[in-house]
């Protein structure tokens, strides 16, 4: 398992990386960070697993941070710690996987480590193609008893919400158990990011537009909604609208 230690005190972070490596039980430090803007950019670079999360720091708390990584597909799993075990209720609010009080003994990191599910981060890997050699025509999900699909051509975006990814298509809506990064990864053609959650199908993407806040909207044909453009994406999604 991949973890990422974020702490603002270099002393703390270094403990943590210690007792981690003392654990001996298959965790790898694979990075660190100092605050929640760099926390977030290297969870999503370095695939971390699992993150073990200060909650006072600079800038954005800890709890912040967690609402943030949630957001990444597919997310890490978050062990929250700080010095003060007031925060406890309002971290578990937040999905954590565990809650640490600093010093962190080995033997409760130990024991928080164990309770990490391994699938925290599921379909790594891209959906293989059918035997043909082709990509899949339809998405499809089990529904009452049944299969519910919808063809590629139908969708107009995908969204990722906690596990599931909504799927927008012309008659309505889908839920579907798979990464959003898996089906980006499986039709690259078809859909572009526009948002960390959010993928749209490049056949409909016609314009941007700003929203009252002067945020980038991505605006869709045969679509009412706009979906929030990040920044990180703008350029790209320019690009695209000015050469297809």
């Amino acid at each position: 398992m991949k973890v990422l230690l974020v702490d603002d005190e270099a002393p703390a972070r270094e403990r943590l990386r210690r007792l981690v490596e003392e654990l001996e039980d298959g965790h790898e430090v694979v990075g660190e960070a100092a605050n929640g803007k760099n926390a977030v950019s290297a969870a999503e670079e370095l695939d971390a697993d699992l993150v073990l999360l200060d909650i006072k720091m600079p800038g954005e708390n800890g709890l912040e941070v967690a609402a943030a990584l949630g957001e990444i597909d597919p997310p890490p799993a978050v062990i929250l710690v700080s010095a003060y075990s007031e925060y406890a209720l309002d971290a578990f609010e937040h999905k954590v996987a565990d809650y640490l009080v600093k010093p962190v003994r080995k033997e409760r990191l130990r024991a928080a480590l164990q309770r990490v599910p391994l699938t925290t981060r599921p379909q790594r890997a891209p959906i293989p193609a059918v035997a043909s050699g082709e990509r899949r025509r339809h998405l499809s999900a089990h529904y009452r008893g049944g299969v519910q699909t919808v063809p590629i051509d139908d969708v107009l975006y995908l969204l990722a919400e906690q596990k599931y990814v909504t799927v927008r298509h012309f008659a309505g809506r889908m839920l579907i158990d798979e990464s959003l990064k898996s089906l980006e990864q499986e039709f690259p053609n078809r859909f572009l990011r526009i948002h960390r959650n959010a993928l749209v199908a490049t056949r409909q993407l016609v314009g941007l537009e700003k929203g009252a806040d002067g945020a980038s909207l991505a605006v869709l044909s045969g679509c009412q909604e706009r979906l929030p453009v990040s920044r990180r994406h703008l350029p790209e999604i320019r690009r695209f609208l000015r050469h297809g």
